[in-house]
């Protein structure tokens, strides 16, 4: 995502330089002569860096398991909090070996990786779902086993694209960018004076993100408290929410994305929260039953998780076709159809190619890739059913073979809007397995293969984007992200079992009633089937916004202009907001407001500082995260509330208050 349109044609500035990413690992003929690594991959993972990734790995892990446990699932990204706490511990234990920024990238991805393992092991979720009315005890011995059959598989699935979706498509995965920035940034000598400026920018918005943080955090004791909850188009605009957040994450993802994102983004929010939800609402009681509860897959939900499912399923597969045939093309120079952001890094064209050559020198082989995805698959296949019996090696083979179009779909919504939507697919896995297998268990097994497989490799993606901007060896970051998933799949298991052991075996956690929603779903379709448990007309709406993505997509390829074509609308970024709302899209829409006003004062003082102000806005935010994540762990809690109410809520409450 850069600050640009979004184009589906390769700039000659990319196409002058072709790399040949096949399995020999060389350059096609008339490449210019190869830029020196810094470093080889084994250079990369020192055993300071393997050391330091240890020790943080079971740290964070430890600390996701207990806030999956205490905040119902919620665990915020802990890249930019792993790096700068990996940049640390390096620092301590520096001997006579300059410390590269090499080193803290895998560390960062490292520990990024252990502490996925243990978001997306499920407990807050589909995995304590299975032991809400004691379908599966909570034994070590199974929670290890499988979490290492599925957490490996995103590792491996996404790797032959690797080229395609950082080089070609040149997505920018904020979150990933940001991080890379944070870390060349601690790593730059102060007498680098080129550079002086783009830090001093970076660490000025830093600061004020980080107090900003503080300060939100100071107002939020409880539920809709907060600034974060400003309703800045009223009261009844908020409901649909439409508001504004305060949030510098959102606000610099909208300052380094392509202003398409962010204006499809606010446009898919329109059409879902603006018109399509407030009409279905008004068939309560036609369409499906009323008085639902807010998460019943019988009423306006089903239509929130499908439509956008189908949006972004029509967009990625579009993209996973043209994706295939380039990565299997050896000849892509005159390839097309790809999006490109033009203003990547506010580097030179030399910097950019010199990225792209180290981030393909060390290449992880596209072969070895899919035979580790296939052994994976297979082993899975004939270990599943052994710990869920429900689950048949056919379902487990149907699931494997689906898992990287939905992967490759969510890593792209991903690289354009930083959100994944992998919990989304795992729901869609609960409903269509468990129809099938016609049992609850068989449903929220399918639901852990597909969340870990999806959510991973995207993590993966947003690591390789931090390597290919920090030139880190991809496969020190490879290598990295497998020892975090081990320590991870140990890891994790083994905190779950102590906290829920202390806390007694029938202790219900605050993660419980968001679990029990899993335990519904997968009951209702292992009992009833897929079809007759959503509304009506449900599936006719997923499959017209299926269609509907396709045409845009075919929109962008085949219309002459490229001015025209930057103009289509991007359906994977539209469907984000009808899933979580859009009020994301209205901050990412100031950030490209402010870079455009920007920009429009002075082009090259924005090129040049935009993604550096936009990092500093992000690293601020995500860094707070982390004495957050702390506060709650220790059970200190903000002191005020800040609530808006409408002027005759406001009245009753002053009257009750008198009384």
């Amino acid at each position: 995502m850069e600050a640009t349109e979004l184009q589906l044609r390769r700039p000659d500035a990319v196409a002058a330089t072709s790399y040949d990413d096949d399995d020999d690992g060389g350059f096609a003929a008339g490449d210019e002569a190869a830029v020196p690594l810094p470093g080889g991959w084994r250079d990369h993972l020192t055993a300071r860096a393997l050391a330091a990734s240890l020790l943080l790995s079971v740290a964070f892990g430890l600390m996701a398991v207990r806030l999956t446990m205490a905040a119902a699932g919620v665990v915020p990204s802990v890249n930019l909090s792993a790096s700068l706490l990996a940049f640390l511990s390096l620092r301590l234990a520096a001997g006579r070996n300059p410390l590269t920024p090499q080193e803290t990238a895998v560390v960062q991805a490292t520990v990024a990786s252990a502490t996925a393992v243990a978001v997306n092991a499920g407990f807050g979720s589909y995995l304590l779902a299975m032991m809400v009315d004691g379908t599966k005890n909570p034994r070590l011995g199974w929670m290890i086993s499988f979490l290492f059959l599925v957490s490996f598989a995103g590792l491996f699935v996404l790797v032959p694209f690797r080229k395609v979706m950082i080089v070609d498509y040149k997505l920018t995965y904020p979150t990933g960018t940001a991080t890379a920035y944070l870390i060349n940034d601690l790593h730059t000598p102060k007498s680098d004076k080129s550079a002086k400026k783009q830090l001093s920018a970076l660490r000025k918005y830093f600061t004020i993100s980080f107090l900003w943080g503080f300060f939100k955090w100071f107002y939020s004791a409880g539920v809709g408290c907060g600034f974060q909850n400003f309703p800045a188009f009223g009261l009844q605009a908020y409901k649909n929410r439409f508001y504004f957040d305060f949030s510098p994450t959102f606000i610099g993802a909208g300052m380094v994305c392509p202003r398409i994102v962010s204006v499809s983004a606010l446009l898919g929010g329109v059409i879902s929260w603006g018109v399509m939800w407030p009409l279905i609402r008004k068939k309560e009681g036609v369409w499906y039953p009323a008085s639902l509860p807010e998460a019943s897959l019988h009423g306006l939900h089903a239509y929130r998780l499908f439509i956008p499912i189908a949006l972004v399923a029509g967009d990625g597969l579009c993209n996973f076709f043209k994706a295939l045939l380039l990565a299997m093309s050896k000849t892509n120079k005159s390839s097309r159809a790809i999006p490109v952001s033009e203003r990547a890094e506010p580097r030179s064209a030399g910097d950019d190619e010199r990225r792209a050559e180290v981030f393909l020198r060390e290449r992880i082989p596209g072969t070895l890739a899919c035979a580790g995805y296939v052994v994976v698959a297979a082993v899975s296949a004939g270990l599943l059913p052994v710990i869920f019996p429900e689950l048949r090696w056919y379902h487990a083979v149907a699931v494997y073979a689906v898992a990287p179009v939905l992967a490759f779909c969510d890593a792209y919504a991903t690289g354009l809007t930083d959100w994944s939507l992998a919990s989304a697919y795992g729901k869609v896995a609960v409903l269509a397995v468990g129809a099938w297998a016609g049992g609850a268990l068989a449903g929220l097994a399918a639901c852990g293969v597909v969340t870990s497989i999806v959510a991973t490799a995207s993590d993966v993606m947003q690591d390789l984007r931090t390597g290919y901007v920090t030139s880190t060896s991809p496969r020190s970051v490879f290598v990295g992200k497998a020892i975090g998933a081990a320590v991870g799949c140990v890891v994790a298991p083994c905190v779950f079992w102590l906290f829920r052991g202390s806390a007694g075996a029938g202790a219900e956690h605050p993660a419980t009633p968001y679990a029990a929603v899993y335990h519904q779903m997968a009951a209702l379709a292992g009992g009833h089937g897929l079809g007759s448990s959503l509304p009506k007309h449900c599936l006719a709406l997923s499959l017209a916004f299926f269609a509907a993505a396709v045409a845009m997509n075919l929109a962008r390829d085949l219309l002459p202009s490229r001015t025209a074509a930057g103009l289509v609308p991007i359906a994977t970024a539209m469907a984000v907001p009808f899933y979580v709302g859009p009020y994301f899209a209205v901050d990412m829409m100031l950030g490209s407001a402010a870079l455009f006003a920007w920009e429009t004062a002075d082009k090259v003082e924005a090129e040049a500082g935009g993604p550096a102000v936009a990092s500093g806005l992000i690293c601020g935010d995500g860094i707070w995260m982390l004495p957050e994540c702390v506060l709650a762990m220790s059970g200190v809690k903000p002191p005020i509330c800040i609530k808006f109410l409408s002027r005759s809520v406001n009245a009753r409450v002053d009257a009750f208050l008198r009384i």
